[in-house]
């Protein structure tokens, strides 16, 4: 009886002795949930963003157009879908969706990113039908007609 006694003491300091490596090993492969709210973090680094630009107002021997000169991005979609201007017109570009978009010209003429609540700004000099679109979000389309200053 007490050989069976002793061999039960033995084998429940052996089952303690396992159970405790087991947590220090376990512990030893985990950071605590606490050390990473004291570990020192990098500050992000600000993103360069398009420099707000006031909306262009027409000039008096500029004829009112549906809005202007501006078009609005809003619900994945530039409006108006087609705006027609005289060479040498700014047109400005306003993103009122809450995500990034780009104004990009298919030709290649201009092509800029334009973060939500910002603006982007082109003159037009040189007649013709310039076709541009989104380069983050293809289904997203329109055209600008330029028309000659001269009758």
């Amino acid at each position: 009886m007490q050989q069976y006694f002793a061999t039960r003491v033995a084998q429940t300091w052996f089952c303690v002795f396992i159970i405790g490596l087991v947590f220090t090993l376990a512990a030893c492969g985990s950071t605590p949930s606490t050390a990473s709210t004291s570990t020192p973090t990098v500050a992000p680094t600000a993103t360069p963003t398009a420099t707000p630009t006031p909306t262009p107002t027409a000039a008096a021997t500029t004829p009112p157009a549906s809005s202007g000169n501006s078009v609005t991005i809003a619900n994945f979609a530039f409006s108006p879908q087609s705006l027609t201007v005289k060479a040498g017109t700014k047109v400005t570009w306003t993103n009122n969706d809450s995500v990034t978009h780009t104004v990009t010209a298919d030709g290649g003429a201009f092509s800029q990113v334009v973060p939500s609540g910002s603006t982007f700004s082109f003159t037009f000099t040189k007649a013709g039908t310039y076709s541009y679109h989104c380069a983050i979000h293809r289904s997203m389309t329109a055209t600008i007609i330029v028309k000659s200053s001269t009758p």
